[in-house]
Formats: C-alpha cells, sequence, structure tokens
C-alpha cells in the first residue's frame, strides 16, 4: 500500500500531553473532537489546517510519556495516516498500531524530509521517498501489517468476531 501526504514535521521528545493536550483527556470523548485539539499546544494551526491524509513527521522518542490512547486518536481522527519518526516511544509504537496509524521508523528519512513537502511511504518495499530521495525502514510483522490494514486492532476484531458469529 502506498500512503501520500504534505509533512508537518516536528522534534524530538513530543510526548502525549503535547500530541492530545492532558487537560482535555477526561473531558473529551468524541474523537472528531478530539481532532479539533491534536498539537495545539505544540503548532496552534495543525488542527485547523492539516488535511486527511497528510503525514505527521517527528525526531526521537515521538510519543514518549503517558501511554493514553488519545495521542493516536485524535491525530487519526484529524485524518492522518502515517507518523515517522526518528524513535517511537514503546508503547505509543503499539496504541499507534492498534488505532490503525501506521509508525514508521525511519531517522535518515526524517533529517531529509522538509516540513511541508509531499512524501510517500510504500508499506511493500517499505521505503519513504521523498524530495532529497528513497529510505528503507524496517520490515512490519506480518501481524502489525494485517491490524493496520484492518484499520487498526478494534476494527480487525470487529470484522473476526461479525465472522465467527456468521459461521455459529
Amino acid at each position: 500500500m502506498i500512503y501520500q501526504g504534505r509533512v508537518w514535521k516536528y522534534g524530538d521528545n513530543v510526548n502525549t500531553d503535547v500530541i492530545f493536550p492532558g487537560k482535555y483527556t477526561y473531558t473529551i470523548k468524541d474523537p472528531a473532537e478530539m481532532a479539533k485539539h491534536a498539537l495545539e499546544d505544540l503548532d496552534p494551526g495543525f488542527a485547523v489546517n492539516m488535511h486527511p491524509g497528510d503525514i505527521v513527521v517527528g525526531g526521537r522518542n515521538w510519543g514518549c510519556g503517558s501511554s493514553r490512547e488519545q495521542a493516536v486518536t485524535c491525530l487519526v481522527a484529524a485524518g492522518v495516516r502515517v507518523l515517522i519518526a526518528k524513535s517511537i516511544a514503546r508503547i505509543h509504537f503499539r496504541n499507534a498500531v492498534n488505532g490503525g496509524l501506521l509508525p514508521v521508523v525511519a531517522p535518515d528519512a526524517v533529517e531529509a524530509i522538509e516540513n511541508g513537502e509531499v512524501v510517500s511511504v510504500d508499506t511493500d518495499s517499505y521505503t519513504v521517498t521523498c524530495k532529497a530521495g528513497t529510505f528503507s525502514f524496517p520490515p512490519l510483522s506480518p501481524s502489525l501489517k494485517a491490524i493496520l490494514e484492518a484499520g487498526g486492532l478494534i476494527e480487525m476484531l470487529k470484522v473476526k468476531l461479525a465472522a465467527e458469529k456468521g459461521t455459529v
């Protein structure tokens, strides 16, 4: 599968409270409303100017901090389908997969990518292509790839349970 979108590039140690402000954690439950607050403390223009399919690019330790799922939910609800970073905090990486957000660890690509440019991510060849060239990233395991192709773990389980129900 090939994803293509305009880049929103950020730095190192962007934590989950910055991705989705902690002050909304217990007050906003609707994903569409969460999307309106994505990255608002870091980049107030993100939620109002991003377009579905845009790609977030981060530095080292993206998604550090608390393990809250809202940090993925708000990005996915805004239309982000791919996160490219130098490194991604372990729990945030898993939350991204579960939420249907493709987490790509490609440090060389991050260095080369410019904010605002259009990049492509190919999950068949495991490459990121930008103006500066093409960069590879580690292949996803078959199980992670299947979860992402289903739109996330919950979506995958819904389909699986519906299929099982139909065969009973």
